[in-house]
């Protein structure tokens, strides 16, 4: 098994608070609104949202068809999310898993910094090609500027 890391930044211009309760804790229900044209629905399969909780992210076209996530972990008051990729068309029978970790920290400016890392686990010799890495790149910079967008938009929406 392999194992490829990528880290992205996001600025936004909404306090990281702001950010994590639209992504993190209304994401089952605000992300979908949003960005209907990629997202139906996402669907809790089992838990109450914490730790464990297994839900389905149903896409409204393209290649892929849906995706289940894996809640790892949970944290308000440090406004961290971990949560991974465990079924879905996305592997191909190329890639076991897709382990992501999210941290947003507030800026100096008023916004907030999103680091985000991806750890994809490989199956054999398996090698990700640059451009599916940077293609997923730009998809996760996208929903997070559209939820901004949204937010900015309708300040009175959470």
């Amino acid at each position: 098994m392999g194992l490829v890391s990528c880290e992205i930044e996001i600025d936004t211009s909404l306090p990281a608070a702001k950010m994590f309760q639209a992504v993190v804790l209304e994401g089952n229900t605000l992300v979908p609104k949003i960005l209907p044209q990629a997202i139906q629905n996402v669907e809790v399969l089992e838990g109450d949202g914490g730790p464990g909780t297994i839900k389905q992210i149903n896409f409204s076209g393209g290649e892929s068809k849906y995706v289940k996530e894996r809640v790892d972990a949970v944290d308000k008051d440090n406004l961290t999310y971990a949560y991974t990729m465990i079924e879905g068309d996305f592997t191909a029978g190329n890639i076991e898993k897709i382990s992501n970790e999210l941290k947003f920290e507030d800026t100096a400016a008023g916004g907030s910094l999103l680091k985000y890392l991806t750890r994809y686990h490989t199956i054999g010799d398996f090698e990700l090609k640059q451009e599916d890495i940077q293609a997923r790149k730009e998809m996760t910079m996208g929903m997070f500027k559209a939820v901004e967008a949204y937010l900015l938009a309708n300040p009175n929406a959470l």
